[in-house]
């Protein structure tokens, strides 16, 4: 019986994993689309050297980095990335231009019950347009979110970190 009760849990984890997943996918292919106005692209991971991953300071990985492409033409990059409210973290998506500028700020999935105003387009806003060279300063760049302090200081600076890899990937020419 026991081994019943483990083998469903262990199910239920596994799937509710998955499910997740794939709700992100679909938000990610979404805001893709809607971003560079396409119906058909792919991705492809970008694979970073040792040396460089040892500089930068977000871990680089071939399931949280993208660059995107359509018909063979390069469009820009996506990250995946995480970010930590009061309790939980929350999961995100920056997508960037070609010349890497910031297109789109997405927040896929928010697991506090408050903060959520942090995942509002009015104030994920005022990252696009955003560039390598920047480092975005939380209350005079970015506004504040009452009820949302420490959501929106947390993804300022994941932000800033992407800005800041960002630039050394392609100074590196890793890009």
């Amino acid at each position: 019986m026991r081994k019943i009760v483990f083998i469903s849990t262990l199910f239920l984890i596994v799937t509710s994993f998955t499910t997740t997943s794939k709700r992100v996918d679909v938000l990610i292919q979404k805001e893709i689309k809607t971003v560079f106005n396409i119906e058909n692209y792919t991705t492809h991971p970008i694979a970073i050297s040792k040396e460089v991953q040892e500089l930068i300071p977000l871990k680089i990985t071939e399931t949280n980095f993208f660059k995107i492409k359509s018909d063979d033409n390069f469009l820009g990059y996506y990250y995946l990335g995480k970010a930590y409210g009061k309790a939980d973290y929350f999961d995100f998506i920056v997508i960037f231009d070609k010349d890497l500028i910031v297109s789109k700020v997405k927040i896929l999935v928010y697991r506090e019950d408050h903060g959520g105003e942090v995942g509002s387009k009015r104030w994920l806003k005022q990252f696009i347009g955003t560039t390598k060279e920047q480092q975005l300063k939380y209350q005079k760049d970015i506004a504040a979110i009452s009820g949302a302090t420490i959501s929106a200081k947390s993804m300022t600076n994941e932000v800033n970190k992407l800005l800041k890899t960002i630039g050394i990937l392609n100074n590196k020419q890793q890009l």
